[in-house]
C-alpha cells in the first residue's frame, strides 16, 4: 500500500503541474446603440459655467478668450485652433483656459454664440403691415449672410450637434424673430416654422458660398479669375445640354459677386412670398 501511494504521488503532482483546459468562456454581449450613445460625453451648457474670480495678473477672462479664439478663427481657419496654440497667444498655458472652458467644442459654441452677438435684432413695431415685416427679415437674412462670409470657418461647426443654437445671442434673436411673426399674424407654432424655413435658407446658401470663397482664396484665385479660366471648359462641356448650354453662353453675371447677391436676394423674397401667402390660412401640418 506504501509502494502503491508512493507511486501515485509523482502522478498526482504531475497531473496538478500539467496545464488546465481553461473552461469555455461566454462571448461578451454586443453593446447595443444606445448603451454607446449613453457612454458618449455629455453634453454641456457653456453659458451656465459659472466665470472663475479674477485673482492673478496677468488677468484672463472667458471674453479675453473667445475674442482671442475668435481672431484666430478669422484669420487661420478652424484647422488651426488648439487650447495650445490659443494659450500661447495668451500668454497663458493651456491648463489655465481649462479653468474658464470645459473643452474646445465649449470654446467653439462660445465663439459662434459671440459672433452671433453680431446680428442686428428685428423690431416688431408696424409688422401687422406685411412691407414692415417683410423688410425686417430680408434685413435679418443679409445680416446673417453676411455674418457667415465674415466668419467662414463657421460654416464646420453650424451643423455640430451641440449647444450652439442655444447661446444667449441667438437665443435673443429667436425671441425677437418670433416676436415680429407673431405681431404680424402668425401662430406661435406657424411663427416658429417660418423662421427656421428663413434660418435654413440663409444658412444653406451662405455656407455654401463660404465654402467656394475659401476655396478660391487657398487656390490664389478671385471669382473673375476662375470664371475666365473655366467658362470656356464649361461652356464646351454643356453643348449636348441645351437648356444649360444656353445658361451658362447668355445668362451668367458679368461680374459673379453682384449675380451671387441678386441670387440670395430673390431666394429670400421667395421664401417671403411663401411666407405671406400662408399667413392667415394656417400651415397644412
Amino acid at each position: 500500500m506504501k509502494a502503491d501511494s508512493e507511486e501515485a504521488a509523482p502522478q498526482e503532482a504531475a497531473q496538478a503541474a500539467a496545464p488546465q483546459e481553461a473552461a469555455p468562456q461566454e462571448a461578451a454581449p454586443k453593446e447595443s446603440p444606445k448603451a454607446r450613445r449613453s457612454a458618449a460625453p455629455a453634453i454641456t451648457n457653456p453659458w451656465a459655467r459659472p466665470q472663475r474670480a479674477r485673482r492673478d495678473q496677468p488677468l484672463l477672462s472667458r471674453e479675453q478668450i473667445v475674442q482671442e479664439a475668435l481672431a484666430l478663427l478669422d484669420s487661420d481657419g478652424i484647422e488651426a485652433l488648439s487650447m495650445r496654440k490659443l494659450g500661447a497667444r495668451l500668454n497663458a498655458g493651456a491648463t489655465s483656459l481649462y479653468t474658464h472652458v470645459a473643452n474646445k467644442d465649449e470654446l467653439l459654441a462660445l465663439v459662434v454664440d459671440a459672433v452671433f452677438g453680431e446680428l442686428p435684432l428685428p423690431d416688431p413695431a408696424g409688422a401687422e403691415d406685411p412691407t414692415v415685416w417683410r423688410k425686417a427679415l430680408e434685413e435679418v437674412a443679409e445680416s446673417l449672410r453676411a455674418c457667415i462670409l465674415r466668419h467662414p470657418w463657421m460654416v464646420s461647426v453650424m451643423g455640430d450637434v451641440g449647444m450652439i443654437y442655444f447661446g444667449p445671442s441667438w437665443m435673443r434673436l429667436g425671441e425677437a424673430g418670433l416676436a415680429l411673426m407673431e405681431t404680424a399674424g402668425f401662430e406661435a407654432h406657424d411663427a416658429n416654422d417660418a423662421m427656421s424655413v428663413l434660418f435654413g435658407f440663409v444658412i444653406g446658401t451662405a455656407t455654401v458660398e463660404a465654402a467656394w470663397l475659401s476655396a478660391l482664396a487657398k487656390s490664389g484665385r478671385d471669382e473673375q479669375q476662375w470664371a475666365s479660366e473655366v467658362m470656356p471648359t464649361v461652356v464646351e462641356a454643356t453643348k449636348d445640354f441645351p437648356r444649360l448650354h444656353r445658361l451658362y453662353t447668355n445668362h451668367m453675371p458679368e461680374e459673379l459677386d453682384a449675380g451671387r447677391d441678386s441670387g440670395f436676394t430673390k431666394g429670400v423674397r421667395l421664401v417671403l412670398d411663401g411666407l405671406e401667402a400662408s399667413l392667415g390660412e394656417g400651415w397644412k401640418h
